[in-house]
């Protein structure tokens, strides 16, 4: 196995790949904890985050600092993949901040361009556009007529695993594969209860009448407006790369599908998979129609 250096992180070169597939590589990361590298802006960070209103910015700044040493702690392999979200809170309650777990997503994939989370917003919007009427013309999805916007958001969202299928079916307990992305709450339900009852542990919008919340496994992370709705899904996939986490298999093609045309994260050729290739090969020629 090949040995990345520590200081090599900061060109994300061997980060290029699935996050499912992305490991660590260096053997002396393997019990790494926060701050080790650079313990005085974890330090600092951490007593930041304990003040009743935390500067945003300064926590940015100490962010981007403490990079290296938080990804060497994220990606190794002390932390387990059933609790690596609620130890990683527990080091980094920043990522409670759905900003900032979008920031973590721009240093991974982009740390030089300060526009990234602007200019995936809008492929992102770009890509619904477009699969709205892709969706329909493989009938996948009918036309959203009689819904308001955040209906036909929803249905485009439920639609989206059979636009782009995955060959593995969704656990018996979860449903349909779209409940691996998203799932709406009844009144009667608690969403503390529901998560712990969820078959699956990856993140997940569950959506209320008023807000939406955000949470991995059983942590929840932030709560939204649901007029955020359109852009939580760009924050949920936020949390794979944030909290190096694993596709579900049901949704995984979806989820390659939109890391590779809306973040523009490659794929190893290792790592593509037949029906990765088969729909992104779909895709692309229902676009030069």
């Amino acid at each position: 196995m090949m040995l990345i250096q520590a200081h090599q992180l900061s060109s994300l070169s061997f980060l290029r790949t699935c996050p499912q597939t992305r490991t660590v590589m260096t053997a002396q990361w393997q019990a790494v904890t926060p701050g080790k590298f650079k313990p005085r802006h974890y330090k600092t960070l951490k007593e930041l985050w304990k003040k009743p209103r935390p500067n945003q910015d300064d926590a940015a700044h100490l962010l981007d600092l403490e990079f290296e040493s938080r990804r060497a702690f994220i990606d190794s392999s002390s932390l387990k993949e059933e609790d690596r979200t609620e130890k990683i809170v527990d080091a980094y309650p920043c990522f409670r901040d759905h900003k900032h777990i979008m920031d973590e997503l721009g240093r991974i994939l982009e740390a030089e361009d300060k526009n990234f989370t602007d200019q995936v917003k809008a492929r992102w919007e770009s890509f619904c556009q477009n699969a709205l009427f892709f969706g329909v013309w493989n009938k996948s999805l009918k036309p959203p007529r009689g819904l308001d916007k955040c209906g036909q958001f929803l249905a485009l969202l439920k639609a989206l695993p059979s636009m782009f299928p995955s060959p593995a079916a969704p656990p018996k307990k979860l449903g349909s594969a779209s409940e691996a992305l998203f799932h709406i709450l009844e009144p009667s339900e608690d969403p503390n209860v529901f998560l712990q009852r969820r078959p699956i542990t990856s993140p997940v919008l569950l959506v209320e009448s008023t807000n939406v919340l955000l949470a991995v496994g059983t942590v929840p992370l932030t709560t939204l407006p649901k007029e955020m709705i359109h852009e939580a899904p760009l924050i949920l996939l936020g949390c794979y790369y944030t909290f190096h986490l694993t596709y579900p298999k049901c949704i995984s093609t979806l989820l390659s599908i939109i890391q590779t045309e809306v973040l523009k994260d490659s794929i190893h050729e290792r790592d593509l998979t037949h029906s990765y290739k088969k729909a992104i090969a779909e895709w692309e020629e229902f676009n030069k129609k």
